[in-house]
């Protein structure tokens, strides 16, 4: 074998390596949370949804990811942020919401990304045609005779009507029922928590998204990935399930393709769909 072949062969082989490595990391991956509690007589699932940034899945009617939710089988879907991005367009974010709740009760609450945009009230009177937005309240839901709710906040520190939104949450929070926050910036459990207030219940689930997987991952090494959004250079916040003396604590690798976080590419870090299954 020549040289020159051998060469060709070398960069062949790396290209491939290469594109391989790249169709992996754009697969969506289902990821399966077990949560337990005693307040519930009967199993319920959620499928979790965050940080889409308008991303698409299977062809641009979303085919691939409406059929794994649906494969799911879900009680509830939860859209926990960001699924669109601060700029362009909305279209497939919405499209996925409309077309989900046709056969699923859906909950809403915005992050970062929306806030951000100006045409947010806009985008937000689409989305209450399909679906609740919940911002320093709730909604209640009843799945197999079970009394659930689903708060709602932007972050910690976000006003609401009279106070914080997180405020208001906690204000109405009661403990009788099994109580779920959606909030989306991960590395503000502690207020989450109710730390530093007088606050006496507590969520019994907690859903976060925002960190995207820590960006770059390797196993063992960078098990929280090298870098997020508001923890900076190796975070402790991106990915995973976290217990808090009764109170659960998931965080979604998001549904953001690799190549959409251009200045800081997903590596070993493929786009997450969260299925959480509650039960005793």
């Amino acid at each position: 074998m020549s040289k020159k072949l051998k060469k060709r062969l070398i960069i062949a082989a790396v290209l491939l390596v290469m594109a391989a490595l790249s169709a992996w990391g754009f697969a969506m991956e289902t990821v399966q949370y077990n949560v337990h509690s005693d307040k519930l007589d009967s199993k319920i699932k959620i499928v979790f949804i965050s940080d889409l940034h308008n991303c698409f899945f299977g062809d641009t009617k979303q085919s691939k990811l409406i059929q794994e939710v649906k494969s799911s089988t879900p009680d509830i879907v939860i859209f926990g942020g960001d699924v669109i991005d601060a700029w362009g367009g909305t279209k497939y974010a919405l499209l996925l919401i409309k077309e989900l709740s046709k056969d699923y009760p859906c909950f809403y609450t915005p992050g970062n990304h929306e806030q951000e945009r100006d045409d947010k009230e806009e985008f937000f009177a689409e989305v209450q045609k399909y679906c609740p937005i919940l911002l320093g309240d709730y909604e209640q839901i009843s799945i197999k005779g079970q009394d659930i709710r689903i708060y709602g906040t932007l972050d910690n520190y976000s006003f609401g009507k009279k106070k914080t939104q997180l405020e208001e949450c906690f204000d109405t929070l009661d403990d009788k029922y099994y109580n779920i926050l959606i909030a989306h910036q991960p590395e503000q459990i502690k207020s989450y928590l109710g730390k530093g207030t007088d606050y006496d219940n507590k969520f019994d689930l907690i859903l976060s998204g925002h960190a995207h997987g820590g960006q770059w991952r390797i196993p063992k090494l960078l098990d929280q990935g090298l870098y997020a959004p508001d923890q900076g250079i190796f975070p402790d916040y991106t990915t995973g399930m976290y217990e808090y003396d009764g109170t659960t604590h998931i965080i979604s690798r998001g549904l953001a393709r690799p190549m959409r976080m251009i200045f800081i590419p997903r590596i070993f870090n493929r786009p997450e769909l969260s299925v959480i299954t509650i039960e005793q």
